[in-house]
C-alpha cells in the first residue's frame, strides 16, 4: 500500500462486512489517511461492530469511531424490529432493508469529514450483487453528493465534498478478488444479518448467500465461521 498522505484525510463507513474492509484497503492505497466510522443503529448483534473496530485497525486506519443512532425506536426492518430475518431470498426490496439507514449513515460521515477537514468520504454500497436495497444505487449516491455540497459550509465555500463508492458497478467475486490482492483477511469480517455472539453466520440470509456465492466466483476458499 502506498503510504498516506496526511493532507489526504478520508472518513470511510465500516460496516463490519466484506465489502466496508475491501473499501478501506482501495482508499488506503490510494494514499488516503482513513478515519473510520461505523454506527451502532440497534441492528440485530454487535459482532459486526466488534469486526468493525478490529478490520479498521488491522487494515491501518488512523482511528475508529463508532456513533450510535437508536433506529430500533421506530423499526420497520429485520434487523431492527422483532421481524424474522428471511433465508430464501424473494422479489423486491426485502425486509432487511433498513428505512433511510444509508441517508443517515452518510449524513454522520458528512459531518465528520467537514470537522476533519476532509473532502472524501468513501462506503462499500454496490449495485451487482447485493439485495436490492434502494440506497445502494449509483442514483443515491449522486444524490447524496449533490445534497452535500449544498448543505455544508465544505461544499459552499470550501473544495467540495466526493462521495466514493468504489465497489458500486463489482460482483461479489471482483470485491473477493480486490480484497486478496490488497491483502484483507476476510476471516475477520462478519456479513451475517443474524451472527452469533462469537462472529458465526447462520449461512442462509441474503448476506450469507451473496458472501458465499462471492468466494465461489473468486474460485477461492470461503474463510467464514458459520454456526
Amino acid at each position: 500500500m502506498n503510504t498516506p498522505n496526511a493532507s489526504r484525510k478520508a472518513v470511510i463507513l465500516v460496516s463490519g462486512g466484506m465489502d466496508s474492509a475491501v473499501t478501506i484497503a482501495m482508499a488506503r492505497e490510494q494514499g488516503f489517511e482513513v478515519y473510520a466510522l461505523s454506527v451502532a443503529y440497534g441492528q440485530r448483534h454487535s459482532s459486526e461492530l466488534e469486526a468493525s473496530a478490529r478490520v479498521s485497525r488491522l487494515l491501518g486506519a488512523v482511528t475508529h469511531k463508532t456513533v450510535h443512532v437508536d433506529l430500533r425506536s421506530i423499526g420497520g426492518s429485520a434487523l431492527t424490529a422483532d421481524i424474522d430475518v428471511p433465508e430464501d431470498g424473494g422479489d423486491g426490496i426485502p425486509v432487511t432493508y433498513v428505512p433511510a439507514r444509508n441517508t443517515i449513515m452518510l449524513s454522520i460521515a458528512l459531518g465528520w469529514a467537514e470537522v476533519l477537514g476532509s473532502s472524501d468520504i468513501f462506503c462499500g454500497v454496490n449495485a451487482v450483487d447485493y439485495s436490492g436495497y434502494p440506497d445502494c444505487r449509483p442514483a443515491f449516491i449522486e444524490a447524496f453528493q449533490t445534497l452535500a455540497n449544498v448543505a455544508t459550509k465544505a461544499g459552499v465555500e470550501g473544495a467540495g465534498l466526493r462521495i466514493h463508492a468504489p465497489l458500486m458497478h463489482m460482483g461479489k467475486g471482483d470485491i473477493v478478488r480486490e480484497g486478496l490482492r490488497l491483502g484483507v483477511d476476510f476471516a475477520e469480517t462478519v456479513s451475517c444479518y443474524q451472527a452469533d455472539a462469537q462472529g458465526r453466520a447462520c449461512g442462509h440470509c441474503d448476506a450469507c448467500r451473496l458472501r458465499a456465492e462471492g468466494f465461489a466466483k473468486a474460485g477461492v476458499p470461503d474463510p467464514t465461521r458459520y454456526v
